[in-house]
């Protein structure tokens, strides 16, 4: 639940950014499922990433919408913002292992 909804979160910074909106491909999509199955040391980073995540995404984008409810316009802010989400979900993606090595661990 967490992940989808930091991905909804980073649709809507995506669009204050200025940018065409992002497709959600299949790795990202299940992600979650993936890290539940492979479980250990993988599982348990993938949980504290997501939530290090949410934490910088939700004060984020409070910021970005206050700041356009003012009338100034967030998109340099939420470019930099969307960086940092893509970067983040970069790094816990390559939590994933390569394909033949998906077992618990």
């Amino acid at each position: 639940m967490k992940w989808s909804a930091l991905h909804d979160a980073a649709a809507v910074v995506c669009q204050l950014a200025g940018l065409p909106p992002e497709a959600r491909r299949p790795e990202v999509r299940n992600f979650p499922a993936i890290m539940r199955d492979i479980g250990g040391w993988r599982h348990e980073r993938a949980e504290q990433g997501v939530d290090d995540l949410a934490a910088i995404m939700e004060p984020g984008l409070a910021a970005l919408l206050a700041v356009s409810a003012r009338g100034i316009s967030p998109t340099p802010a939420a470019q930099a913002l969307w960086r940092e989400f893509e970067s983040a979900r970069a790094a816990l993606l390559a939590l994933v292992p390569p394909l033949g090595v998906r077992r618990r661990a």
